[in-house]
């Protein structure tokens, strides 16, 4: 069994894979730094909204989510790109938790440490280097689109789902990225299979990824059952004509001001889409290749499917069969 948790992390990104074989990959990470319990989380299950449901407002934090599942290692940690909004509390997350490996892209970005960082932590940032210079004495991987080795880029050879197949970026794209300061551009789009079931983790993508991918990968990323949408869904994830190829059963959005999201590519080509605002964390748990989506948000799968049910185990409702 493989399950995948998009977690609701205010504007940002993380997503959790715990694989068949017992290793948890973790990609990207937002609203992880420690906070005292705020009155909005106390009553996240007692607040009922119709249309907008307001999950924004009620976000999980990575560090608490893992260990209410009793999780303890993170095999890799992936960050997608060196934007904050992915990297918000990745100190916490490599203190608390025995993180192996640490994917990376070779990028030169720099943050002026006396700008204004939007409610971010520069310990992050700071953090975060430490980690690229070897400080803190982790396995970093570069890994590229063709790069190969145990555990990416080829297939299952020990059976456990723990592989992942990077589709972007190329040196090339990263090159391009740092020397037009573009580090979307330099973003990893990861393709996991487990059974028969193809998951594709977006991270910021745009035009020149995707571009990339559908000349490149098109057999590999057609007809996917799951796609977690490039930029959070906003209209800046791409040129929309990708979704022709991978045609997604199901779109996960992050939560971004409404104006921006991309809901007319999905509309206009009537393809199913759940926004954290919405469901709050999103599951989808893999068995024997079926598929099962679920919700934390309670009353959100209630209108949703009237024969929903709570899965103790993974603490969510059921949605739907994908």
């Amino acid at each position: 069994m493989s399950v995948i948790h998009f977690l609701n992390v205010k504007k940002g990104d993380c997503t959790l894979i715990n694989h068949d074989g017992g290793h948890n990959t973790m990609i990207d990470v937002c609203n992880a730094k420690p906070c005292v319990a705020n009155k909005k989380s106390e009553i996240r299950f007692e607040n009922e909204y119709y249309g907008n449901h307001n999950r924004k407002d009620y976000p999980v934090n990575p560090v608490e989510y893992l260990n209410s599942f009793g999780i303890k290692n993170i095999f890799r940690f992936i960050l997608t790109h060196p934007d904050m909004d992915h990297m918000d509390g990745i100190r916490h997350i490599f203190e608390e938790f025995n993180v192996t490996n640490f994917w990376d892209v070779k990028h030169n970005k720099i943050m002026n440490m006396d700008s204004d960082w939007n409610g971010y932590d520069k310990e992050d940032w700071e953090y975060y280097q430490s980690l690229r210079d070897g400080r803190k004495k982790k396995t970093i991987l570069n890994l590229y689109a063709g790069s190969r080795g145990e555990y990416y880029n080829r297939d299952d050879r020990n059976g456990n789902g723990d592989e992942l197949y990077i589709l972007s970026p190329t040196e090339e794209l990263v090159s391009e990225a740092n020397k037009r300061r573009e580090y979307n551009d330099c973003s990893y789009v990861i393709l996991y299979k487990a059974g028969n079931r193809k998951i594709i983790f977006a991270g910021d993508s745009g035009n020149k990824t995707w571009d990339f991918i559908i000349k490149n990968y098109e057999k590999e990323v057609k007809d996917v059952d799951l796609l977690i949408a490039p930029h959070h869904g906003r209209d800046t994830g791409g040129n929309d004509e990708y979704l022709d190829v991978l045609r997604p059963k199901l779109t996960l959005f992050g939560n971004a001001e409404s104006e921006h999201l991309d809901y007319s590519s999905w509309n206009n080509r009537n393809l199913k889409k759940i926004t954290n605002n919405e469901a709050d964390c999103i599951i989808a748990e893999i068995i024997n290749d079926e598929m099962n989506i679920y919700c934390t948000y309670g009353k959100f799968a209630k209108k949703y499917n009237i024969n929903t049910y709570r899965n103790e185990k993974l603490k969510a409702w059921f949605l739907m069969k994908l």
